[in-house]
């Protein structure tokens, strides 16, 4: 019996998942995802460990562009065979991967003139990483397949999707490998959900394994009740309304966008909020907003109750979704009190830029942050308490009031991560912890070798492993 599997990504990081595992003459990969901190996209650029022709397919576990925002790049260099994730992920994958494209291709033409004024030479050419033509190329590859149904990839390699509470349509990945007489399971973790979210059904439990690959992301850090989340999230929309300012909300247009969207629904049907405008200003969030309608059955037992009382999570009085960009910018002239949710999540690009450059001034108006925030982007630049910053190369001082609630995460916390993982009834051979930083990533693997003393590692960048 003999696996190999190579880190590519994701290796005391957050972004970049990207594992390559070969069993029975048969070379697969979990994830494809894009590298997004600072200090690592140039590996974005560098050629694939072996031609993606030799790859024979991607398995998917969800939609984050950390996951799967590789694809293009993967494809239009050689990549033919098969890419397999749930029917949910399929239809989110598209919409991720066309948005990204299409910044991509805006960010080339942008460098490149900028480069051209200030007569630079990039260290890289002045080309998208891929474009929208790319990104179309993919989706004809696309196989979707439902949870807990095995499926055949080759001679001796099954595998099956199962549910991983974190986005729509995310999956845990269970690989079976037989070599004559002998099995292997290896349980791909993806990102692993919470078990007290909106919306999504509780993450898949496993008892049974012998090499685990899981993720790190919130591995030193215990999020607070849901209830007590809820009620802060409530405090800081009234406290800035009492003030007279806008609350701008950075946010994924996956999932986290349509979890605000429930607890504003929520906090308006049950009249915890005066009325107010509140504006999602983000096509891509719209899109992937009516994904989630399409794909109800996936959605757990309260948000199915609350649909069935007629009160839409995603729609209720005041919300205004914002397609055009001419519309997007009136928001900038709207006077009273607003809640405006805008991407990127992590103020990378999008319109969330626009809107800070008209909030991060103002005292009376609230910054609020959602989601996690890598390394060396605009969003981690402010939560660390930056007191100036630089939009568009133009610097703004920070005095909006600035809050960060890791509470909405949809991963897990270092709570439910040794929950999910010490649910195995037996030891695993081995437990390889990724998609992480460093000091998070230590952390739980510290935490497992204390308290359970099983073999656990941290890989670094391309690491190889043979399982036996």
């Amino acid at each position: 019996m003999q696996i190999k599997i190579t880190f590519l990504g994701a290796t005391k990081s957050v972004t970049g998942s990207r594992h390559l595992v070969e069993a029975n003459g048969l070379k697969f990969l979990i994830d494809c995802g894009l590298y997004q901190e600072r200090e690592f996209r140039v590996r974005n650029w560098d050629p694939f460990l072996c031609p993606p022709s030799e790859i024979d397919a991607v398995l998917l576990t969800h939609a984050h562009l950390d996951h799967s925002g590789f694809l293009p790049r993967f494809v239009s260099s050689g990549f033919k065979g098969n890419v397999y994730c749930t029917a949910a992920t399929a239809d989110i994958t598209r919409v991720m991967l066309l948005d990204s494209a299409r910044i991509q291709e805006q960010d080339a033409e942008a460098k490149k003139r900028r480069h051209r004024r200030q007569k630079k030479k990039a260290p890289h050419p002045e080309v998208p990483l891929y474009t929208v033509e790319d990104a179309n190329s993919c989706f004809p590859l696309f196989k979707p397949v439902p949870y807990s149904k095995s499926v055949k990839l080759s001679n001796g390699i099954d595998f099956t999707f199962h549910d991983a509470g974190h986005v729509l349509g995310s999956g845990m990945i269970e690989v079976k490998v037989r070599q004559k007489d002998e099995e292997r399971i290896l349980i791909f973790s993806g990102d692993i959900g919470r078990t007290d979210r909106p919306i999504l059904k509780n993450p898949t439990f496993f008892e049974k394994a012998d090499y685990i690959v899981m993720e790190s992301t919130y591995a030193d850090s215990i999020f607070p009740d849901q209830s007590e989340m809820i009620d802060k999230f409530i405090e800081v929309l009234l406290d800035t309304i009492d003030k007279g300012g806008n609350i701008v909300i950075p946010s994924f247009a996956l999932e986290r966008a349509q979890d605000i969207l429930y607890y504003l629904s929520k906090a308006t049907f049950a009249g915890q909020l005066p009325p107010i405008k509140v504006y999602l200003d983000s096509p891509m969030a719209i899109n992937i907003t009516d994904i989630f309608e399409r794909h109800s059955n996936l959605m757990d037992d309260e948000a199915k109750h609350f649909i069935l009382e007629k009160k839409s999570p995603f729609n209720f009085p005041g919300l205004r979704f914002i397609t055009s960009a001419m519309d997007s910018r009136q928001i900038e002239q709207i006077k009273e009190p607003a809640i405006i949710i805008a991407g990127s999540g992590m103020c990378t690009g999008g319109r969330i830029k626009y809107h800070l450059m008209s909030n991060i001034m103002r005292p009376e108006s609230t910054i609020l942050f959602v989601g996690y925030q890598a390394q060396g982007t605009l969003g981690r630049i402010i939560v660390d308490g930056a007191k100036q910053i630089r939009i568009l190369d133009k610097k703004y001082p920070v005095k909006a009031r600035i809050v960060q609630m890791n509470g909405f995460s949809s991963h897990a916390d270092s709570i439910q991560l040794k929950h999910w993982l010490f649910n195995l009834q037996q030891a695993p051979s081995h437990v390889f912890v990724v998609h992480g930083e460093e000091k998070q990533a230590n952390h739980l693997a510290k935490i497992i070798r204390k308290e359970r003393g099983w073999n656990v590692t941290v890989p670094e960048y391309q690491d190889q492993f043979v399982l036996d």
